[in-house]
């Protein structure tokens, strides 16, 4: 009799046992590996309607018993055209709908479960039971029990299928080895059905053929074997499974649970491919910014425009791209005899009766066969593009893989499957490409709602964040796919003096309701999420005797740990960790730098020409090429810019020490590379990378005009890899702008590129005085690359640099934008616009005595179409009680609020006006304003 109801046949990729709807019309098919608990259908109809497949998932998730922080690990997969259906995809049921699709586990990290001690384990973040990095939980498990029952079910079926198959194997070793454990593994199956159902492992044994139990190829030699050969093996089988009844299913040391941990690490350990995707491709290029080329389809000479049609009628397989979970995304070209039976296999590693190459997972590596190239892990990764075929995913360091997919559906699945991992890895509030983005997750990022994470991690974020009353956070219920929880914080009474009340959180539920959401308690619906809370924004909400002031959300921020990651600890890691809290910097003798040409001028230092000598003992050669630059790294003398502090300022040297100690422990493609620091009597040198063509400024003002569009576009685009890079290790650079940012090549002949790195960004404000400040501005987020931009779109600096700051890195999902850099007629105001809204800002500061100084179109933020806000008070000023007015003293300094007013007001005046016509350009003002 037939062993187990497997939603998956053993011939064909065809979910069997659905039962058609009544009345014969279309219906969505989705077959399910385990029915839940209760040993449900395994099949579910959609009948009508236009769910998304992320909201199918949703319903089927709910009716096993999967948790919401689970869900996320599962897809729906289609046998038919075999590809992974993403997120977002709508289906659009009608009476000639008939689609079958299978719903399975696809985000997969070998040793989850931590048995095998040659690979790292893989767990979630726990949290901390204090907030002392020393004292630390051991990780969470990374599935729930109906997960782990759900994987267990879909693990037999993928052996059963050959997911490990005799085929792969070469040696007779090798094949012996397969057997036996196959053997092993159909044991351990027929073992979990005797404990789950309270039977004896000989009367399952008698009831069920141990041939179905093991892998289609293994079954098929079976069957081939003559009548002797098939006794002998059975009598085997017979007596070891006597033997391991009798020692230990009844002795009971194993329960239901030690077997099915046992049975999906062996089939790990069997089956390399299990838990992985592999996508042949039609092309692959790496390139990094600046040596991109056009994709060529088979190395031919005609680019790939359009997508299909430039694909020959059967297009023959170059290469395959390799994406595990803690692997990341590895690529490997394919040997010409390989490329038929690559093109022809299924998802289930069988051979498939369409042509069209599909996912499966990797075979076992043959001597000829070129090696893996690995290209990076998840977290390196900051965007993935997809047009029509074409896949491009692009590297923090702008390294990027492109490759060409034989349809469009192959496309969105590869990209899905990376967006997947990178959020369970990465960032889980983020997504890499709109195309594939969860219409949940959308929606989470509109509203600041967290994921359903413990709430062990909810109030320590409260803690960590400035603790003022009414600060709330939003997430997703661990155990309810349609409720949040609304965690609000507030400071008790004081309980003596000079010491600070206790902190007290309440959480409250609101329901989501169909298309409306509902705070629990309170009968009013409202249709959208936004509105419930701009209504609950300073609204009082009671627990008991206790009140809680719902006044600021705290969103989530990129990379934040919680549960909702999963991460592992590798042995001997070679990452690098900065360490902040001390200095760490190589030191260079004096005997080693020359000092040549005077350069210019930076904060408080001197920059001057000079040459690096490295010295000429054992590894110098090795030292020599890590700290090069240049192609020849035979050379021991490098070229390199001194910055010499002012011996005068050595008040500020630790300030200097500190920066050089920082971009020391920093390394980007797109950074200025500090070579370490010389003490040279009263003189502190920090020895940096020479940049050939100097400051991106001076080049603006020498080359106006022959600065193309597409240049400036990929100057930004490598500024913002290099602030990227730093967001992810929390550091703010907080001076960037064109003269800190240099140019290795210019880029202005046909074919060239620019290539740029972004240079240290001197002393930190806090150590400078207003004087030693006003050429650099103050910094607020994103205003420094706004700076940048700014630079490169009007070919020079901006003409009041003291107005503009220096700025800090662009977070993602920054939610304000500058108003300057907004389009005429992008946002719908009233005609009073332009002026009403920064007027009321600029009265409410008059009524507290404070002046702006600093009020521009960049420094106007709208947050949405009808909010306006005035940002970045780095230059503001008290006027004391008693004075009207404040008198400018100090040369560029800014006049009376009417002025900076009337400039951030300029710009929706006169949008498309020249800088001859601005009123910037050349201010008047008298030397005093009332």
């Amino acid at each position: 009799m037939s062993l187990c109801q497997c939603a998956v046949k053993h011939s064909e990729s065809e979910p069997e046992g659905c039962c058609s709807p009544p009345g014969g019309g279309g219906s969505l098919k989705i077959s399910l590996h385990w029915g839940g608990p209760e040993e449900r259908e395994r099949c579910q109809s959609y009948t009508q309607g236009t769910p998304s497949a992320e909201e199918i998932c949703i319903d089927l998730a709910r009716r096993i018993g999967i948790t919401p922080l689970c869900y996320s690990l599962f897809a729906l997969y289609d046998p038919q055209s075999r590809t992974w259906l993403p997120p977002n995809h709508v289906f659009n049921i009608g009476k000639d709908t008939n689609l079958s699709l299978l719903f399975r586990m696809r985000y997969y990290f070998r040793n989850w479960h931590g048995m095998n001690e040659k690979e790292p384990a893989v767990y979630r973040n726990a949290p901390r039971p204090s907030e002392t990095p020393d004292e630390r939980l051991q990780g969470g498990a990374v599935l729930d029990k109906a997960s782990f029952e759900y994987l267990f079910e879909q693990g037999k079926s993928e052996f059963i299928n050959d997911v490990a198959s005799l085929r792969d194997l070469q040696t007779e070793q090798e094949i012996q080895r397969f057997k036996n454990e196959s053997l092993g593994m159909a044991v351990l199956h027929l073992s979990h059905i005797a404990i789950k159902k309270g039977i004896s492992l000989e009367e399952v044994a008698r009831k069920y053929s141990f041939k179905d139990c093991i892998p289609r190829s293994f079954y098929r030699q079976i069957q081939q074997n003559n009548y002797l050969t098939k006794f002998r093996m059975k009598t085997v089988f017979k007596k070891f499974v006597q033997r391991f009844q009798r020692h230990t299913v009844s002795a009971g040391k194993l329960t239901e649970q030690d077997i099915m941990y046992k049975y999906l690490a062996t089939l790990e350990h069997l089956a390399p491919r299990f838990g992985s995707e592999l996508y042949p491709v039609l092309s692959l290029e790496t390139s990094s910014e600046g040596e991109k080329a056009p994709l060529y389809v088979n190395g031919g000479h005609a680019p790939a425009e359009h997508g299909h049609a430039l694909l020959p009628k059967d297009p023959p397989v170059t290469h395959e791209v390799l994406v595990t979970g803690t692997s990341g995304i590895q690529w490997r070209p394919v040997p010409p005899e390989s490329v038929e039976a690559v093109a022809h296999r299924g998802y289930f590693g069988r051979k498939n009766r369409s042509k069209e190459p599909e996912p499966r997972g990797p075979r076992q590596t043959e001597p000829s066969e070129p090696k893996w190239a690995h290209f990076c892990h998840f977290r390196e990764i900051t965007h993935v593009v997809i047009k029509d075929c074409r896949v491009s995913i692009n590297r923090q360091d702008n390294q990027c893989l492109e490759v060409l997919l034989p349809s469009y559906e192959s496309a969105l699945s590869l990209v899905s499957l990376v967006d997947g991992y990178f959020r369970l890895t990465a960032d889980s509030s983020h997504y890499l490409c709109h195309e594939v983005a969860p219409p949940r997750l959308v929606m989470s990022i509109l509203n600041g709602i967290h994921g359903p994470m413990q709430e062990e991690f909810v109030f320590a974020k409260l803690r960590r964040e400035e603790q003022e009353e009414g600060l709330y956070i939003i997430r997703w219920s661990v155990l309810d796919f349609n409720r949040m929880i609304l965690s609000v914080v507030k400071r008790g009474h004081q309980q003596g003096p000079g010491a600070q009340g206790a902190l007290k959180y309440r959480q409250f539920r609101i329901q989501k309701k169909g298309n409306s959401f509902v705070l629990e308690g309170w009968d009013r619906e409202f249709p959208t999420l936004r509105e419930l809370l701009d209504v609950l924004k300073g609204c009082t909400l009671k627990s008991g005797e206790e009140s809680f002031t719902v006044k600021r959300c705290c969103p989530p921020k990129p990379g934040e740990i919680s549960d909702l990651l999963i991460t592992w600890k590798v042995k001997d890691s070679t990452k690098q960790i900065l360490n902040l809290t001390q200095l760490s910097f190589h030191q260079i003798r004096k005997n080693e730098i020359t000092q040549r040409a005077h350069l210019g001028q930076g904060t408080r230092t001197n920059i001057y020409d000079g040459v690096l000598n490295v010295c000429s003992t054992a590894g110098a050669d090795d030292e020599a090429e890590y700290f090069s630059s240049e192609p020849n790294n035979n050379s021991r003398e490098l070229h390199v810019v001194l910055k010499v502090l002012d011996p005068s300022h050595r008040d500020i040297a630790l300030a200097f020490f500190e920066t050089a100690s920082l971009m020391s422990q920093v390394s980007h493609v797109h950074l200025a590379f500090v070579h370490g620091v010389c003490v040279r009597g009263s003189e502190n040198i920090m020895v940096e990378e020479f940049v050939e063509h100097g400051p991106l400024d001076v080049l603006l003002r020498k080359e106006k005009g022959r600065v193309t569009v597409s240049w400036k576009i990929t100057v930004a685009k490598q500024l913002a890899s290099a602030l990227s890079y730093l967001e992810d290790k929390n550091l703010v650079h907080g001076n960037v702008c064109a003269k800190n940012i240099l140019l290795a090549r210019k880029g202005l002949e046909d074919g060239s590129l620019p290539f740029v790195k972004l240079s240290d960004p001197g002393v930190s404000f806090t150590v400078l005085s207003r004087e030693g400040t006003a050429p650099r501005g103050a910094p607020w987020a994103g205003q420094g690359w706004a700076r940048a931009c700014w630079e490169l779109v009007d070919d020079f600096p901006p003409p009041a640099p003291s107005i503009l700051g220096a700025g800090e890195l662009i977070p993602r999902g920054w939610g304000c934008v500058p108003f300057w850099l907004t389009p005429p007629g992008a946002f719908s105001f009233p005609k009073s616009a332009p002026f009403s809204p920064p007027s009321q800002g600029m009265a409410y500061l008059h009524s507290l005595h404070y002046i702006h100084r600093d009020l521009a179109a960049r420094n106007v933020l709208l947050e949405n179409e009808n909010v306006v806000k005035i940002g970045d008070f780095g230059l503001a000023k008290a006027i004391p009680e008693g004075h009207e007015y404040y008198r400018v003293c100090e040369d560029g300094d800014s006049p009376s609020p009417l002025w900076p007013y009337w400039v951030q007001s300029w710009p929706r005046l006169r949008p498309r006006c020249g800088p001859v016509g601005s009123p910037i350009v050349a201010p008047l003002w008298p030397r005093w304003v009332p």
